[in-house]
């Protein structure tokens, strides 16, 4: 699975993995060029699931959201440096 960041996984060699069933199945979310090409491999291949960039998307994913920020903006009012998902942009998101 991957629903992180689209340079997380190495589609070229995924797809070789895929097709040489070194890897039975994956469930994509994300891929290194946005939107997925029309004319990608991924598309027609049966062990392949293209979700529709929502994987990530619950009933619980604005309560989840807003209590973070809610902690996040009381640590930051209080002059704690200690925030839940912090950032890191030079990991490259």
């Amino acid at each position: 699975m991957n629903m992180g960041r689209g340079d997380t996984v190495c589609e070229k060699e995924l797809l070789e993995a895929l097709r040489d069933h070194e890897i039975s199945h994956a469930v994509l979310d994300v891929f290194e060029q946005e939107p997925l090409p029309e004319n990608h491999p991924f598309w027609e291949m049966e062990n392949v699931t293209v979700t529709p960039h929502l994987s990530g998307v619950s009933p619980e994913y604005q309560p989840r959201a807003i209590d973070i920020f809610e902690q996040n903006l009381n640590a930051y009012m209080k002059g704690k440096n200690h925030l839940i998902n912090l950032l890191d942009p030079d990991r490259g998101y």
